[in-house]
């Protein structure tokens, strides 16, 4: 039963990519286009996760950690720049 979910889930969190995807594409403001790319990054962790539970492996665990951490500086980065238009003063 716990196959089923996990490939269940494997197909929420690639629609949910697809469609941030699609709205990095098609918005108008940029901080729409970053709010789409951060969650778009949350839904690859999601994929990471559900990929390292469906191997039984702790690899992926890490290397979600190693992801999660670039997108938030990358957020972060991204979201100063918008503000003051120097990330590094």
């Amino acid at each position: 039963m716990i196959e089923v979910a996990i490939w269940f889930a494997f197909a929420c969190f690639g629609a949910a990519i697809m469609l941030c995807l699609w709205r990095i594409i098609s918005a108008e403001g940029v901080g729409t286009r970053v709010l789409a790319l951060d969650t778009m990054v949350i839904n690859t962790i999601a994929l990471l996760i559900l990929y390292g539970l469906h191997l039984g492996t702790e690899v992926f665990f890490e290397a979600a950690m190693i992801i999660a951490m670039l997108g938030f500086v990358s957020t972060v980065a991204y979201a100063r720049f918008m503000l003051r238009g120097n990330i590094i003063e």
